[in-house]
C-alpha cells in the first residue's frame, strides 16, 4: 500500500511502464477510477524499441494494451496527452530531452509521476513535482543460453536454420562440436536476444557494449554474447564466450629470471598470440599478480569488458565511445599498471604509448601469428626511437603456454648485414629474453622501417645469394622506378652497398634520368645510394633461342618489343613458359595487340603478376 501520495491522477514514464508498476499500483491500491495519463512520448519510445525488435518495447505496449483492457472494465480512465517527440527531442534524448516532456506534462496536469529511473525521480523532486519512484524490478535468472555450456566449453555458436554448436577444450586443443542435432530457429534466437536485453536493464553487471544497426556485444558476468542479424549478417547469429579456467602466474611455471623481470623492471609489455591461444587467462593472471601479490593499482581498459578479475581491479570501457577519453581519466588517476585489452587499430597503439610514456605502466594485448609480430605492428605505428620506452617485454602465448620472451633495447651500430662504417644508425635489438640471443633488429633504411631477421642473415637466395640487406635495396628501387614506369620491364643490380645498377628498355632511359639528371638524383637522395642506368640488352638464350620481351602499353595498344633486327620474322610468345600466341613482327621488331581484347588483358595481367613473357622465332 501507497501512502500520502495522490494516485487519483498518474503520469508514468518509459520506465514505469516497461516495468509494469502501473498496473500493479492499481490493482494493491485499491484505487476508485484512477486517471492514467500515458505521454505522448513514452508511446513514440515504445514504439521504437519495438520496430528494432527489443523485447523491452513489446514488453511496454502490452502494459498500454493491459491497462486499456481495465478501462474497457469500468476500473480506470486512460488518457493519451502530450506532443511525440521531434527531431531534436529524439536526437538529444540522452542528454533528458524526452524525460523533460514527461516531467511538463505531470507538471501541467498536477499529476504524480511514477517511475523506475533514479535520475528521472531526483530531477522531478528538485523541479517540485509530486512523484513516486519504484526501484525497478531485478531478475538475476541463469540466462537461457547458459544451458548450452558444460565445464570444458569455451564457446557456443548458435545461428539460424544451423544445429548450435560449441568449442570445446582448453587453448592448444579446441574441438567445435555439435550440441543437439535440431536447427535453432528465429524465434528461439529472438527469444534469447530479448532475455538478454531484459536482464541488462536491471543487472549491475550486465552492460551493453556496443548496439549498432544488426549489431549488439553485451557482457553478461562471465558471459561475453555477441549478436547479428540482417542487414549486417545474412541471417541471425549468437556468440557466446566464457572463460574456461582462471589461472594463478605460479601456475605457468615462470623462471626465476622472468618472474624477477615482472617484479621489477617490466614496464611495457605487449602479450600476443592468436585466437584461442591463451592469452585473455594470461593477461588476467598478470593483473591479479600485480593487485593482489604486489599490491599495485590496477586497472584495465577494455572494449568489450570480458576480462574475468577480482573486484579490486576496476574495468574501464571507452567513454563516450572512445578510448582516448578513458586514458584521459586514467592519467589522473595513476594506477600503477593498466591492462589494455586489446590493441588492434593504429589509434589503440598510440593511446597505449602516450600512456606510458606518461609513467603509467601497461600491459597491451595484441593478436599476432608470430613472437616478432605485436611488436612489429607498434614499429609502425609509434616514432622508432621512443620503442625501447614504450615496450621493454614481447611474451608470445602459443596452445595456453609461453612459447617466446623477447627483451627491447636501443644501439647504435652499423645494422646486421651492412658493412660500411658509415652505415651506422639507431638499431632496436630484439633479444631472447632468457638467452640473450639477438633475434631481429629494428631500423630505418631510406624511408622504409625494416624489421630484420637475423635468421636470415647470411643464407644465401636460391638464385643469386643476395644478402637480405639486397633484397631490401632492389625492392625500394624497383618500387620507385616502377611508379615512372609501371608497364616495363625492369631489372635491378645492387653492386655494393653504394651502388645499384637498373637495367630498363632505352626508351625509357631519359625519362628516369630528368631533365639534367634531376629525376635520378632525387631517388638516389631518397634510397641513400648512386644509381646507374642502362638499356637492357635483348639476347637469344641458349635454350633453343628463347628470350624476355619488352611490354610496352600505350593508350590504345599493348606492345612486345621483339627487336628491329627481328623485323618480317615469326615468333611464339609464351608468359610463364605457357604458349599465348603466334604473330609476324612489324618493321620496327614489334608485335602489336589492340587494347580491350582478351590478349592485351592477360599480358597486363602477367606484367602486373611479374610473370616472365618470353619469345621464340619459329
Amino acid at each position: 500500500m501507497i501512502e500520502n501520495k495522490n494516485l487519483n491522477k498518474i503520469v508514468p514514464d518509459t520506465s514505469a511502464i516497461i516495468d509494469g508498476v502501473i498496473s500493479e499500483i492499481i490493482e494493491e491500491n485499491n484505487l476508485d477510477y484512477p486517471e492514467i495519463i500515458i505521454p505522448e512520448a513514452v508511446v513514440s519510445e515504445l514504439e521504437h524499441q519495438a520496430n528494432l525488435g527489443k523485447s523491452i518495447g513489446f514488453k511496454g505496449l502490452n502494459e498500454l494494451k493491459y491497462l486499456q483492457s481495465l478501462e474497457y472494465d469500468g476500473k480506470i480512465a486512460v488518457n493519451f496527452k502530450g506532443s511525440r517527440p521531434r527531431n531534436f527531442e529524439i536526437a538529444n534524448a540522452h542528454k533528458g530531452e524526452i524525460d523533460g516532456m514527461i516531467r511538463d506534462l505531470a507538471l501541467n496536469e498536477l499529476a504524480t509521476l511514477i517511475t523506475s529511473d533514479k535520475v528521472q525521480s531526483e530531477t522531478s523532486i528538485a523541479q517540485g513535482l509530486d512523484v513516486l519512484y519504484l526501484k525497478p524490478k531485478i531478475n538475476l535468472k541463469e540466462l537461457s543460453i547458459s544451458k548450452f555450456f558444460d565445464d570444458e566449453t569455451m564457446s557456443v555458436h548458435l545461428k539460424e536454420n544451423v544445429p548450435p554448436m560449441a568449442k570445446k577444450g582448453s587453448p592448444g586443443n579446441i574441438k567445435l562440436e555439435k550440441i543437439k542435432n535440431k536447427a535453432m530457429t528465429f524465434k528461439e534466437l529472438q527469444s534469447i536476444t530479448n532475455e538478454i536485453l531484459e536482464i541488462e536493464r536491471t543487472d549491475s553487471k550486465t552492460y551493453l557494449e556496443s548496439e549498432r544497426e544488426g549489431s549488439l556485444i553485451i557482457q553478461s558476468r562471465e558471459y561475453r554474447i555477441s549478436i547479428a542479424k540482417p542487414p549486417f549478417s545474412e541471417s541471425y547469429e549468437i556468440t557466446a564466450v566464457k572463460p574456461v579456467v582462471k589461472i594463478d602466474l605460479e601456475d605457468y611455471r615462470l623462471s626465476d629470471k622472468l618472474m624477477d623481470r615482472l617484479k621489477n623492471n617490466a614496464e611495457g609489455i605487449l602479450i600476443s598470440g592468436s585466437p584461442g591461444a591463451g592469452k585473455s587467462t594470461f593477461v588476467q593472471a598478470v593483473a591479479e599478480f600485480y593487485s593482489n601479490e604486489l599490491g599495485k593499482v590496477v586497472k584495465t581498459m577494455e572494449s568489450p569488458r570480458d576480462l574475468q578479475v577480482s573486484d579490486e581491479i576496476t574495468q574501464y570501457s571507452p567513454l563516450d565511445g572512445d578510448m582516448e577519453n578513458t586514458a584521459d581519466v586514467l592519467l589522473l588517476v595513476r594506477p600503477d599498471f593498466t591492462i589494455y585489452d586489446e590493441l588492434r587499430k593504429s589509434r589503440d597503439f598510440e593511446i597505449f604509448a602516450d600512456m606510458r610514456l606518461s609513467g603509467v605502466g601497461m600491459v597491451g594485448v595484441v593478436h599476432s601469428t608470430r613472437a616478432i609480430d605485436a611488436i612489429q605492428r607498434i614499429s609502425s605505428r609509434v616514432e622508432l626511437g621512443v620503442i625501447p620506452s614504450v615496450v621493454d617485454t614481447s611474451i608470445y602465448i602459443e596452445d595456453g603456454e609461453i612459447k617466446t620472451v623477447y627483451e627491447v633495447s636501443m644501439t647504435v651500430k652499423v645494422p646486421s648485414g651492412m658493412e660500411e662504417a658509415d652505415l651506422a644508425r639507431p638499431v632496436i635489438e630484439i633479444r631472447d629474453f632468457e638467452t640473450d640471443d639477438l633475434k631481429n633488429e629494428i631500423y630505418t633504411y631510406g624511408e622504409q622501417t625494416i624489421v630484420m631477421d637475423l635468421d636470415l642473415i647470411g643464407k644465401n637466395d636460391s638464385e643469386s645469394h643476395k644478402t637480405s640487406v639486397d633484397k631490401i635495396a632492389e625492392e625500394m628501387i624497383l618500387r620507385k622506378i616502377k611508379k615512372i614506369i609501371p608497364k616495363s620491364k625492369i631489372n635491378v643490380e645492387i653492386v655494393s652497398p653504394e651502388r645499384a645498377n637498373i637495367y630498363i628498355n632505352e626508351k625509357y632511359i631519359p625519362k628516369i634520368i630528368g631533365q639534367n639528371g634531376e629525376r635520378i638524383a632525387d631517388i638516389e637522395k631518397e634510397i641513400g645510394i648512386s644509381i646507374g642506368v642502362e638499356a637492357i640488352k635483348t639476347e637469344y638464350k641458349k635454350s633453343g633461342g628463347q628470350f624476355e620481351v619488352d611490354v610496352i602499353e600505350t593508350k590504345k595498344q599493348v606492345i612486345l618489343d621483339i627487336g628491329k633486327a627481328n623485323h618480317g620474322e615469326n615468333f611464339d610468345v609464351f608468359i610463364d613458359g605457357d604458349y599465348l600466341l603466334t604473330a609476324t613482327t612489324s618493321r620496327n621488331g614489334e608485335i602489336k595487340i589492340k587494347k580491350g581484347v582478351a590478349l592485351s588483358e592477360i599480358i597486363l595481367d602477367a606484367v602486373e603478376m611479374d610473370l616472365k613473357i618470353t619469345a621464340i622465332k619459329k
